[in-house]
Order: structure tokens, then sequence, then C-alpha cells
């Protein structure tokens, strides 16, 4: 294998290993900021080793006893060496590589764990989200800027302060129980919502979906269903995301090109995922309280999933639901999807009425879907020219080259379409 090879099946390995390994060192020095250095200790361990001795049957069990190793140098060296040792004799924390693999089985209640400990009231809600997806999620700071639309620096500020304050603060690493598991879930749910999302559309890159990662955001929500059971946001946002799951094997072509929702071959939908959503919906709905807006929106992909056709799609149902959306959590870029339900319901001219109006809107200031749902309202109306300098625009502002190339598919297309495109919903 040559180095350039072996880096980027590093890289891949790192994505899938990387919260799993920061999340069981935590638990083991109780400070996340040390955790994150030691797994990058780990990385760079590896990066200079398996070019030359190839990559370990298992890389996760591998990266993770090298990172307890230097966990455990670092423990003899700190002053609280002799109560460290006794927490790790009790919790039975001194892995060799062979003992690693069967120790991963209780991962995920570190992983929860982690993100309970990221979303701590200490710190502020933008650095809850940013720490949790930058440590639980693998996502890079420049990710996760661009998913929040500001400034890299930013990002970065935020997830260095947030990994200090826990540390001054003595953040204990732990799921909390009663009134505070309840002040601290919106955050959660947040953080896993946005994990879910950077997976299913990612924003960078040259893959349109990260399986691993919706996977992973998926697995967080059962299990916090599973302690927060009388929660009805919990069990709305297992919902969606496994609704939303079903769609993964028809979202991309055979050569990793997206394919959008009114293209999808509806018979290759997981029908086991659909049903779960819809039972996880139904036990939101159970818990007798208006649906905030993560039910909401299991209850638009709940619409997607039950229409047999495209065709059959209750449009006007779906743009009701984005009304109430709208009204729960209001915010520029559900006004667009609204704009989009309304078009697909009662024509273009009404969605780009919408449109329009969000122009203006400073939030959406090099959003690529705005000038792509505008380009499909223009297109549509027959207004070609126009929607290829739309598509034009879009494809310049994507950060996912999948994406890009969609776009500038569509824009080529412009000059010999008839406006019958399908709509861009990002579904």
């Amino acid at each position: 294998m040559t180095d350039i090879a072996a880096h980027r099946t590093i890289d891949a390995i790192w994505r899938i290993e990387s919260a799993k390994l920061i999340a069981g060192l935590a638990r083991m020095v109780r400070d996340v900021g040390i955790a994150e250095d030691l797994a990058q200790d780990a990385l760079v361990i590896a990066l200079e080793r398996w070019p030359e001795t190839g990559i370990p049957d298992n890389p996760g069990a591998w990266l993770m006893a090298t990172a307890k190793r230097r966990a455990i140098d670092l423990l003899r060296r700190n002053k609280l060496r002799d109560r460290k040792y006794e927490e790790l004799g009790r919790g039975g924390d001194l892995y060799t590589e062979l003992d690693l693999e069967s120790s991963m089985d209780g991962i995920g209640d570190d992983l929860l764990r982690l993100i309970f400990t990221t979303c701590h009231p200490v710190l502020s809600q933008e650095a809850r989200v940013a720490l949790t997806l930058r440590l639980l999620g693998g996502l890079t700071t420049e990710e996760i800027a661009h998913a929040f639309l500001i400034p890299e620096s930013t990002v970065a500020q935020r997830i260095v302060r947030a990994k200090r304050t826990l540390t001054a603060a003595r953040v204990a690493f732990e799921v909390p129980a009663g009134d505070e598991l309840k002040d601290r879930l919106s955050s959660v749910l947040e953080v896993i919502y946005l994990m879910f999302n950077e997976g299913y559309n990612a924003t960078s890159g040259g893959s349109w979906i990260r399986p691993l990662l919706c996977r992973e955001a998926l697995r967080l929500g059962r299990i916090l269903a599973e302690i927060a059971p009388s929660e009805p946001e919990v069990h709305g946002l297992v919902a969606l995301m496994e609704i939303q799951s079903s769609r993964f094997k028809t979202r991309v072509g055979p050569t990793g090109e997206p394919i959008l929702l009114m293209d999808q071959n509806r018979a290759l939908w997981d029908r086991l995922l659909i049903r779960r959503g819809l039972a996880a919906l139904e036990r939101a709905r159970k818990q007798g309280r208006p649906l905030g807006p993560y039910a909401l929106q299991a209850s638009i992909s709940a619409c997607h999933a039950q229409a047999r056709t495209a065709s059959e799609t209750d449009w006007a149902r779906i743009a009701a639901l984005y009304e109430a959306l709208s009204r729960v959590s209001p915010s520029p870029v559900v006004e667009l999807n609204r704009a989009v339900a309304i078009a697909m319901a009662f024509g273009p001219a009404f969605g780009l009425q919408i449109v329009d109006e969000l122009a203006s809107e400073p939030s959406l200031k090099g959003y690529h879907l705005l000038p792509s749902v505008r380009g499909d309202f223009l297109m549509k109306l027959g207004r070609v020219a126009e929607a290829r300098e739309q598509f034009e625009l879009a494809a310049s502002l994507t950060r996912n080259e999948r994406e890009r190339e969609l776009l500038s598919r569509r824009a080529a297309e412009c000059a010999v379409k008839d406006g019958t495109q399908g709509h861009v919903e990002r579904e």
C-alpha cells in the first residue's frame, strides 16, 4: 500500500473510530480535552507506523490500546495518580490489546456520557453544539462552520474555550438524572440532529452522504429514548432519523451521484426503518403534548414515506406541517422548505414569491440551497436563462463535490429543458 493510499485509509478509519476513542478515553481521564489529545496522539502514531506495517485487523482496538497506554503514562505523571489508579482498578479500565475488542461493547454508554458532558450548562449553547460535533461527530472546524454559516475561526475559538471551561469546572463524566436531565436534553437533541444532518447531506467532501455518521446519531438517539421514554421530542427525533435513514440505498447512484427525492425508487426504501420511525412518532404523539420541531419534521418525513409514488405525496399537508414548524421553530431554512412544499402543492409561482422574500435574509447569504430552489422554480416557469444563472450560483456556493456536479449539470441542461424538472427539496 502506498503512503497516499494508507493515509486515505487511516483518515477513513479515524472518521469511524474517533468518537468511540475519545469517549472511552474521557471516561478514563475525566477530561475531554486531554482525551482528544490522547486520541490525536494515537492517530499520529498510526500515521507513522501503518504505512510500513500495514493496517491492523482491528484498527479501532489498536488505536484504543495505543491511546490507553499513553493515558496510563500521563496518569503516572499526574499528582492525582493514586486516586486515578483506584478508579481504574474499580472500573476495570486497564485493558490489554487483546481485551479491547470485547470491552468495546459498552462504548455506547461512554458516547452518551460524552454528549451530556459536552452539553453541560456551563457552556453556551453554541459551544456545546460545536464541541460535541467536533468530538463525537468527527467533524472538522471547517465543516462545523459551514453547517452554521459562521467563520471557521469562530468555531475554533468556541471549541478551545469550551474544553478549557469543562476542565476548570471539573464537569462530571456522567449522564444526569431528574430535572438536570430535562434541562440539558434540548442541547443533546440538537447535537444528535446536527450529527445526523451532516451525515445525511455532507457539507463538504467527495461524498453526498456519510451513512456511518447517520447510523451513529440514530444509535445515540435510540439510547437516549430508552433513558428518557416520557420525552416526546426524543421519540420525535428518533422517528425522523429512522424514516430518513430508510432512503439511504436510493439517495445515490452507482457512481455516488445524488438522486433527489422525487426520482428515488421507493420500492427500495427500507420498510423496517419506516415502520420503526412511524412507531416512534406514535410514541411521541401519545405523550399528550403539542408536537415539537423534531416530531413535526418526522411527520413531514412520514408523509413522504407513506406515499407509494412521488405523485401521491400529500404536499398540501406537508405545507401545513411546515407552517406549524415555522411557528414552533421559526427559521429562514424552514421557510425555504415551506416554499418548496407550497410550490409542489399550489404551483411554482407561489413558491418563488416566498423565496424572493428570503433573498435579503442575512443568514442565507452564501447558502447554496436558496439559489438552487429558486433556480428550480424558475425552470418550471420556463425562465430557463434565469434558472441557469441560479444553478450556476448554487454550484459555486456548495462545498460538496457531488452536489456541485448535480447543480452544474442542471445549469447546463437548462437551455434544453422545458421547465418540468423535479423539485430540489433535500429529503
